[in-house]
């Protein structure tokens, strides 16, 4: 029998407490719109489970005439999930899908081999203005999922399970929670809730799902005597069985899932295991060999002409 002590915690170092493996604070990418917060991916942490990007849009306040216009780009081996919590924004594919989503709705949207897609404010909502405010991510596909066919769904707020008890209040967007499964289906084992928790309450998260994360979106909360606040992306360790506990009122996103089997490259809207394949997909968006996507044929967004070669993505080691 051996002994090896592990050092003490850093005292104020919320980096070295036993529940807590990173904090991030995101940083602000101007998309011409409005600002977003790019949680993910960072210098300091790529990936969490199969999210390879984390972004907070808004609170943004459109006026008269205003809205965002995403004219449609491509994706390949990658899904993006798209979260409301307040505003809408019209989303079409090259699939011929045509959903407008809405707050507590979700859109999963898996590109596999490639899908072109538009995000835009409706014409009534511009004439009205609006508030938005939401979260869109994208997720690493499977390797033997990543040529797969494009595929498209939508779930309205009725259809995500909801669970709301002790101060607690949990909308389940993927995968199984607090003894409840949303009927979202995922490419892999995948965890994405939106909670709020009442001040003093508290949320046991369990160690099912080998990373997990918490991104902040308004409150204060504690976890193992840590402090953390709006805006940041606190990443948890492990294998720890951890609860979190509201000193104030707060709302957060806790999700996470099975990392990917390897790393990942990611250059402009392409993500991929292979290298040669984000090349290809340069090659055929700049030909044009991508599908359109029908009712808004007109506008595209170019390739863009950054010569760096595609980053390399991998979760926790």
């Amino acid at each position: 029998m051996s002994f090896s002590p592990s050092p003490d915690p850093t005292l104020g170092d919320r980096n070295s407490c036993d529940a807590i493996d990173l904090v991030i604070v995101p940083r602000a990418v101007d998309l011409g719109e409005m600002t977003v917060r790019r949680a993910l991916p960072s210098i300091e942490r790529q990936m969490v489970g199969p999210f390879i990007f984390f972004d907070q849009m808004g609170p943004a306040e459109f006026l008269t005439n205003q809205g965002i216009d995403v004219r449609p780009h491509p994706h390949i081996n990658l899904a993006t999930l798209t979260y409301l919590l307040t505003g809408e924004i019209v989303h079409k594919d090259s699939l011929g899908t045509d959903m407008t989503i809405r707050p507590g709705e979700v859109n999963l949207m898996s590109a596999g081999k490639g899908i072109v897609h538009s995000e835009r404010t409706s014409d009534h909502l511009k004439q009205s203005g609006q508030t938005l405010f939401g979260l869109q991510t994208w997720m690493a596909l499977p390797e033997d999922q990543e040529e797969g066919a494009p595929a498209f769904t939508h779930l309205g707020r009725t259809e995500l399970p909801v669970i709301d008890v002790e101060g607690i209040h949990a909308r389940l967007i993927a995968g199984s929670a607090l003894g409840i499964s949303s009927p979202l289906k995922t490419a892999s084992p995948t965890l994405y809730a939106d909670v709020t928790l009442s001040a003093g309450a508290q949320l046991p998260v369990p160690a099912e799902y080998i990373e997990r994360a918490i991104y902040l979106l308004a409150g204060e909360i504690t976890i193992d005597g840590n402090r953390f606040s709006a805006g940041q992306l606190v990443i948890l360790k492990r294998n720890q069985h951890i609860v979190i506990k509201a000193s104030e009122a707060a709302q957060f996103m806790l999700f996470g899932g099975e990392p990917m089997e390897g790393p990942r490259y990611i250059w402009w809207n392409f993500v991929s295991s292979r290298l040669e394949r984000i090349e290809a997909a340069k090659e055929e968006w700049s030909k044009g060999m991508f599908d359109t996507v029908p009712g808004d044929e007109e506008e595209f967004i170019p390739l863009p002409t950054d010569k760096t070669r595609p980053r390399l993505a991998k979760g926790s080691d």
